[in-house]
């Protein structure tokens, strides 16, 4: 992240930099005249372009146009010569010349080459050549001089003359084979590395498929893609399996038997683009196998077009086209099948109803099939708090004291249904963070339980019991004990998929109880990126949300924070992750409020979260909303709009349970408190200060359990508690452990906030030099 991009646009050569090229070429000087006339009007013909530049010369070359004096030692030409060539031809028929050239089995191998791609393997060629009769050439291959015509050339003289040669046929022996790799090469058309084979320049490609008949090219591709399937090996066809694939769906007509190998090769194509993240091309795939099969594939292929249809919608899910998604969900869910069978299409929807906002009706689907499953399925309601100390206990002693490694040595789940219902449950606990947070405790022990009875699966259960306990159970050693088991059970084969997911849990809402804030940057940005190569795009950015927060609070650079975060705002737009576009949207704002940039219209922008949570009942995105809110209060000493927001608001940290946020919030909420106590009398003034020691003995117990990220706050607001109680000397010891605390542990913002508030000190004090002195260092 925050990484400068350069471009450079490499366009064509001016006419001064095109002489020195034909000058190098030729071994000449660049100053001499007649250099300068044949680079001028080779330039005028290529625009400049220095490889059909170059391309000219060696023409010039072939058609003896351009020849070496061995008495002058130089290289010599007509201009007259030139120039009448130069004014006939264009790029197109000297490319045709070139072919026109070549042996007739040099222009085989590179029409068939022209049709696996850019690079493509000589073994491939060769296979097709041994492969296809010369009746099947013969009628696929065009005349070289109706391709000039096409192509548009107007020389056709030039072309006549070598006409006898692409007529002439060489036997299919290795020699000739080689001879014509050998050809095409020092014709400087291809780049040969031992197997690999690549067109120097797409135009080459282009030239060598026109060599085949427009009518053709559809079955000679779908010929060649035939003729590949069935005789390559299966390691030669998985290394160019999209090639075949591709050549395949080229084929127009085809028999039944033909239409399932090819929907199944699709199908595989598909998985295998899946794989290397390529989910716009797997969609392709999936969507082309579907068509081979028509609408009678669930009767014959069952199996076939189930995984096309699920895999297909969570290509579409991946590359934001809900539209096709919804479809094919439907479409599997509407046919008479085995809950099994409609778990990956279920697990889309249920992903991105969440993806989308609809939290409500993502937990829903998720109950749902929870209850297909023959599951125990909980009560979509509150959970008392008898409940969940009751779950807990429960599932204390079946823990039993297990240390992260015996947990990680657990069994693999290989029941399929609850394997299933912990996947299920793994969303309904991100769903019910974001709208019912009582839910969330029940959920996850049900993971818990699932896991140690029956076996550890690629799921977050462990990392998100770390949640529970570093936050609402205050047992944070043990919390960050359970996120390290997490991460262990990652190691074992298959887990990868989790790895987004468990990244995003321990380091967003465990590892800071214990550790440096600091220390959570790169593994977000790991997870953020496995993520994306994984296809697991809504957790991948959901680690981009918390890094950006984690960025804000350890005091980046504001204009820093700000290039990242409108970065981060573009990748989450295209992705469609509506969840994590509005929280990155509060932090984009907040930090634009405070560099003083769109103040006016970031005060709306921060209103209407307000108002999207209230409709969509997301407390979670309220909470966020209003904890940015008291941010920009605070730092502009809005005390009067501070204290009406943190009574307005609530206990905010119930909806951001475990985050560093959360904790951001307690400070806040607690200076909140003690200004309004300074700043009130009588009944009030003791009512806030009794707020604030309640608030402060979480602080208190946060850094007494080991949390380094809040030491800091802790002297801040020791400081500001003796302002109220008038104590100066404690006041002035307070202030300066706060600045120097801030200044070690690396939270340069908070820094600049103890100054500030130090210096807002002094001035009532009537202190001008200590006032301007932390002003000047608050800067």
């Amino acid at each position: 992240m925050n990484v400068s991009i350069t471009e450079i646009k490499i366009g064509n050569l001016s006419v001064d930099y095109a002489v020195p090229l034909v000058a190098e070429a030729l071994g000449m000087d660049d100053d001499d005249s007649k250099v300068k006339s044949l680079a001028e009007t080779i330039h005028k013909k290529t625009e400049g372009n220095p490889f059909f530049m170059l391309m000219f010369l060696r023409s010039l070359y072939d058609e003896k146009l351009l020849q070496y004096n061995f008495g002058t030692m130089k290289w010599t030409w007509d201009d007259d010569a030139v120039n009448s060539k130069i004014v006939t031809e264009n790029v197109a028929s000297v490319l045709v010349n070139k072919m026109n050239r070549l042996q007739g089995g040099t222009q085989r191998m590179l029409m068939i080459g022209s049709c696996l791609g850019a690079t493509f393997r000589l073994s491939a060629v060769i296979e097709v050549m041994k492969n296809l009769s010369r009746v099947e050439m013969r009628d696929s291959m065009r005349s070289v001089l109706s391709t000039a015509s096409i192509m548009g050339s107007s020389s056709t003289s030039l072309l006549t003359s070598g006409q006898t040669n692409s007529s002439t046929d060489r036997d299919g022996s290795v020699s000739s084979y080689a001879s014509s790799i050998d050809e095409f090469e020092e014709e400087g058309l291809c780049e040969v590395d031992e197997e690999e084979c690549r067109f120097v320049h797409d135009q080459i490609q282009s030239a060598a498929f026109e060599l085949i008949r427009p009518e053709q090219r559809d079955s000679f591709r779908g010929r060649i893609g035939s003729i590949l399937l069935q005789s390559l090996s299966p390691q030669e066809l998985e290394a160019c399996l999209f090639q075949v694939v591709g050549l395949l769906n080229c084929a127009s007509q085809i028999t039944d038997k033909e239409r399932d190998e090819l929907a199944r090769m699709n199908l595989k194509a598909g998985i295998k683009a899946s794989k290397n993240a390529a989910f716009d091309t797997a969609k392709v795939y999936f969507k082309a196998g579907r068509e081979a099969l028509g609408s009678k594939g669930w009767e014959g292929n069952y199996g076939t077009i189930l995984d096309l249809c699920s895999h297909g919608a969570n290509a579409c899910f991946l590359t934001g086209d809900f539209d096709t998604m919804n479809e094919l969900i439907d479409e599997v869910l509407s046919k008479d099948i085995y809950t099994k069978e409609s778990y990956r299409v279920s697990d889309i929807k249920v992903k991105s109803l969440l993806t989308v906002g609809k939290m409500n009706e993502s937990i829903d689907a998720a109950l749902g099939f929870r209850r297909q499953l023959g599951l125990p399925t909980p009560l979509r309601k509150p959970a008392s708090k008898f409940t969940i100390i009751r779950e807990y206990i429960r599932v204390n002693r079946l823990l039993k004291n297990k240390s992260a490694e015996d947990i990680a040595n657990l069994p693999v789940l290989d029941d399929e249904r609850y394997d299933m219902g912990n996947r299920m449950n793994e969303h309904l606990a991100a769903c019910v963070y974001l709208v019912e947070p009582t839910m969330l405790p029940q959920i996850i022990f049900q993971m818990i339980t699932t896991s140690l009875k029956h076996g550890v699966n690629a799921s977050s259960a462990f990392a998100s019991l770390g949640l529970l306990l570093c936050g609402p159970f205050d047992k944070p050693h043990q919390g960050c004990e359970m996120a390290k088991a997490a991460e262990l059970i990652l190691e074992k084969p298959g887990m990868r998929s989790a790895a987004s997911y468990t990244a995003f849990i321990t380091q967003s809402y465990c590892y800071h109880w214990v550790s440096p804030l600091q220390n959570t940057m790169a593994p977000l940005l790991k997870g953020y990126q496995v993520g994306l190569e994984i296809g697991d795009t809504d957790r991948a950015c959901y680690c981009l949300i918390s890094r950006g927060y984690h960025l804000f609070y350890i005091g980046r650079g504001l204009d820093s924070i700000q290039n990242e975060l409108e970065a981060s705002i573009q990748v989450v737009t295209q992705l469609k992750q509506d969840i994590a576009r509005l929280r990155i949207i509060i932090l984009l704002t907040t930090a634009k409020k405070l560099r003083g940039i769109d103040v006016e219209a970031g005060d709306k922008i921060l209103d209407s979260m307000l108002a999207t949570a209230a409709s969509t009942g997301d407390v979670n995105l309220s909470a966020y909303a209003n904890s940015m809110n008291l941010e920009v209060f605070v730092f502009f000493q809005q005390w009067k709009e501070a204290i009406e927001l943190v009574e307005k608001a609530g206990d905010v940290r119930l909806f951001i349970v475990s985050t560093y946020t959360a904790t951001r919030y307690t400070l806040l909420e607690a200076l909140t408190y003690l200004k309004a106590a300074q700043l009130a009398s009588g009944w009030k003034r003791r009512q806030m200060k009794k707020c604030a020691h309640k608030t402060m003995q979480l602080i208190r117990g946060w850094a007494k359990n080991g949390n380094v990220n809040v030491v800091h706050y802790l002297f801040l607001l020791e400081a500001e508690l003796a302002v109220l109680q008038g104590k100066n000397k404690k006041a002035k010891e307070s202030f300066n452990a706060a600045i120097a605390t801030s200044r070690s542990n690396g939270f340069l913002q908070d820094r600049a906030l103890a100054h500030e508030l130090a210096s807002a000190y002094f001035k009532a004090q009537g202190d001008d030099y200590w006032r301007n002195y932390h002003i000047e260092c608050a800067r």
